[in-house]
């Protein structure tokens, strides 16, 4: 069985949502992620850490954190 699931990320200035699918199986790892689902966490990540912000909206919806004003 598969779900569809939002990963947030959070790198320096820079947060992330990415859709991802969990899968669900009957096995003691359960739930899981695709290799490929993955890849696309590791490649924002990636991409967030080189403030690489257009390479890393293509696969997320990506958000600047501003400290709160108190």
């Amino acid at each position: 069985m598969k779900q569809k699931h939002t990963k947030f990320l959070h790198e320096g200035q820079y947060a992330a949502e990415v859709d991802v699918e969990l899968i669900y199986t009957y096995e003691s790892w359960s739930p899981y992620l695709s290799l490929e689902d993955a890849q696309k966490l590791d490649d924002v990540r990636a991409a967030l850490n080189r403030g690489d912000i257009k390479e890393a909206a293509k696969f997320a919806r990506v958000f600047t954190l501003m400290p709160a004003a108190v």
